[in-house]
């Protein structure tokens, strides 16, 4: 089947991963539809999309809440595959964890279970390294695929609602599914080009809070850097791909860094934005996590842009404009 005879479902299209989906789509001939928790965001997404160049004549939106039921099957209802990005992310850690672990559970089952409903061949999720990479003490550790985070350790609220909607997902699709195919990808911090004015929490925190000058330290802390638009390219290539079912993918170019390695970057790299920048270098015997992303590499010829490239495409996006 061509890819102009196929419809996709973009579950969250005002987003930052969703806006790429979208573009990626329509550019590659797609029909798309997308949802948006209200029509009123319709304007900015076209707006986003057709200043990357973007054609959207075969992009429609619905307006669906992952809270409610209501209009699901109809966005659903003649689509070949659905991409499901949509998942809350806080400012701060809630006092009640339920309050992004109960959404985000009953999201993903909402979606699926439409999808399902409406005869839909596969559904690709995006879970995150959250639900891989937070309950292995050992330092040596190499984290991939085959990790889980255990959400009954002591974990932050977002790092265990993303863990256990994987998990329920998966479980849907084993013992509800009836055919249904689920791939999964789970990136690390997801940097890159921004559309309009909606990007990821790394951006918002890492990028702003860094060149800002409001992020003055760098614990002994690193993480996985992607762009993206791999992460994008990486959901188009599992919806596809016919073994990519029932298989999950960590999304990750080579390496990690620290919020220490991220201002020295930007002082090389882009001075000029860099005057407000007051993050010292990390200490000597500082931990560097370790990832393997040969699985995408190796299933999917996939090869990911550069961590350093990633993350000055976001500052050129965001203080290049100015």
């Amino acid at each position: 089947m061509k890819s102009s005879d196929t419809t996709v479902l973009v579950i969250g299209g005002s987003g930052f991963l969703g806006l790429q989906w979208v573009l990626q789509l329509l550019d590659a001939g797609y029909s798309v539809r997308t949802t948006v928790r209200a029509l009123a965001k319709k304007g900015k997404v076209l707006q986003a999309l057709q200043s990357a160049g973007a054609n959207v004549s075969r992009l429609e939106f619905f307006e669906a809440d992952l809270t409610s039921d209501k209009n699901w099957y109809t966005a659903v209802s003649g689509c070949r595959y659905v991409l499901h990005v949509a998942s809350p992310f806080p400012a701060d850690n809630p006092q009640d964890e339920n309050e992004l672990i109960v959404p985000a559970r009953d999201g993903a089952q909402r979606v699926l279970k439409a999808a399902k409903e409406a005869n839909v061949e596969r559904v690709v999720m995006t879970s995150s390294f959250a639900a891989i990479g937070y309950s292995e003490p050992d330092k040596t550790h190499v984290f991939s695929e085959v990790d889980w985070t255990d959400e009954n350790a002591p974990i932050p609220a977002y790092i265990k609602s993303k863990t256990v909607a994987e998990k329920a997902a998966w479980n849907f699709v084993r013992t509800q599914g009836n055919g249904l195919e689920l791939s999964v990808i789970n990136p690390v911090g997801i940097f890159g080009p921004v559309m309009g004015d909606n990007y990821s929490a790394s951006v918002a925190t890492v990028i702003k809070g860094i060149v800002d000058g409001k992020i003055t330290e760098s614990p002994d802390f690193t993480f996985g850097v992607v762009d993206v638009r791999d992460v994008a390219d990486l959901h188009l290539k599992a919806m596809v791909h016919p073994d990519a079912a029932g298989e999950r993918f960590l999304a990750t170019s080579d390496g990690v860094m620290s919020f220490a390695d991220v201002a020295d970057l930007i002082r090389k790299e882009r001075p000029q934005f860099a005057s407000e920048i007051n993050i010292q270098h990390k200490t000597e015997d500082s931990f560097y996590i370790s990832m393997d992303n040969q699985k995408a590499k190796n299933w999917f010829d996939w090869k990911p842009i550069a961590k350093e490239s990633a993350i000055l495409a976001s500052v050129d996006s965001l203080y290049g404009k100015a």
